[in-house]
């Protein structure tokens, strides 16, 4: 990830603002905790955020209102919206409201940063062209080749590459690739994680054998790397 992806949190519990400060903060993600609507606002208009994690219930104006508000100034800001409010409404106003995720609280911490960090990758991927050795994604065409032949991939089989290309290197963990390839709500089995990457290597090394490799990192995930 760029060295210049900024998360906002709105919260004013104290406890779980601190908790998410630390929780998220890394060498690539600059954290920044405000209290109130005129706080969050202020560092909006200071700094170019990436991604916005906001409480409804806030003292000085509601959270929804909020989410408005950054989205006028930044109409494509992923935001998250952690919150008490728990009902079917509730969840509905809130994605009306254009957040991409809405969690209710208590909230599981390991999950919560699962999907904060699968919103992050989305933000980094270019959406012009991946690049990983010979392999070229293009992304918003959605057209996959390896030196000049195309790789014809199933919907599932191209956003997985996708996320693996866009944290090349890196191994990306199982319930990760679930969370963000599928979503957040999958109830069936991570076997299907399996099929996808088979599937996806055998039309890999099918097009050029041995032009990168999807590397299974046993007890955690996959990781996509040239061969």
């Amino acid at each position: 990830m760029p060295s210049s992806q900024y998360v906002l949190i709105v919260e004013d519990d104290p406890g779980i603002g601190a908790n998410l400060r630390r929780a998220l903060a890394t060498d690539s993600i600059a954290v920044q905790w405000a209290a109130t609507c005129a706080d969050a606002l202020k560092f909006a208009h200071e700094q170019t955020i990436d991604l916005a994690l906001i409480d409804l219930g806030l003292p000085d104006g509601d959270g929804i209102n909020l989410c408005q508000q950054l989205l006028r100034r930044q109409p494509a800001l992923p935001i998250i919206i952690v919150t008490a409010r728990d009902t079917e409404l509730d969840v509905i106003v809130g994605l009306d409201s254009g957040a991409v995720d809405y969690v209710t609280k208590p909230f599981r911490l390991a999950e919560l940063h699962a999907r904060v960090r699968a919103h992050l990758r989305r933000v980094a991927v270019d959406d012009s062209q991946l690049s990983v050795g010979s392999l070229r994604i293009e992304c918003a065409a959605r057209v996959v080749t390896v030196g000049d032949r195309v790789v014809e991939l199933r919907a599932k089989e191209f956003d997985l590459l996708t996320c693996l290309a866009a944290a090349a290197g890196t191994v990306l963990r199982r319930e990760d690739l679930m969370t963000e390839v599928w979503d957040e709500h999958w109830f069936g089995s991570t076997k299907t994680l399996d099929v996808t990457v088979a599937s996806l290597r055998k039309k890999l090394d099918d097009v050029v054998a041995g032009a990168v490799a999807i590397t299974t990192v046993r007890g955690v995930g996959y990781r996509l790397e040239r061969s």
